[in-house]
């Protein structure tokens, strides 16, 4: 079974265009483990936060589809950026990542590491999975 990690713009997705992700990944790929990042989860609590109206209702439904996924504990290393943490366990672990960040998906092509993405915002595509 896959692993796929989730960043949190990708959780975004889910309220933004409509799609039910989940599903979607499960469809292209067939069953998965929906991983996400314990560092994602804290970006999200600062969206939920901080920003404007929409962004904090959108960064709390995040933290509820996020309640679906298995934590992923990690660590931040010291001048690390959350990207940076996404590719690293990504890499370590083999997973492929569920993004919508394309200088994330660049950077990830680069290791090949499979990424999934909404497209045309209405459907999911996955690049780079044999």
């Amino acid at each position: 079974m896959h692993k796929v990690i989730f960043d949190a713009n990708f959780l975004f997705a889910q309220f933004q265009f409509k799609i039910d992700v989940f599903d979607e990944i499960e469809s292209l790929i067939g069953r998965f483990e929906p991983i996400v990042l314990s560092t994602t989860l804290e970006e999200l609590k600062r969206l939920s936060m901080k920003r404007s109206e929409k962004v904090r209702r959108q960064a709390i439904l995040a933290l509820e589809l996020a309640g679906r996924c298995k934590l992923m504990e990690v660590e931040l290393k010291p001048g690390e950026r959350f990207d940076n943490v996404i590719l690293r366990v990504a890499k370590e672990n083999n997973c492929i990542v569920a993004t919508n960040d394309r200088r994330l998906r660049m950077r990830l092509r680069e290791f090949g590491i499979p990424t999934i993405f909404v497209r045309q915002k209405s459907y999911l595509q996955i690049e780079g999975y044999v």
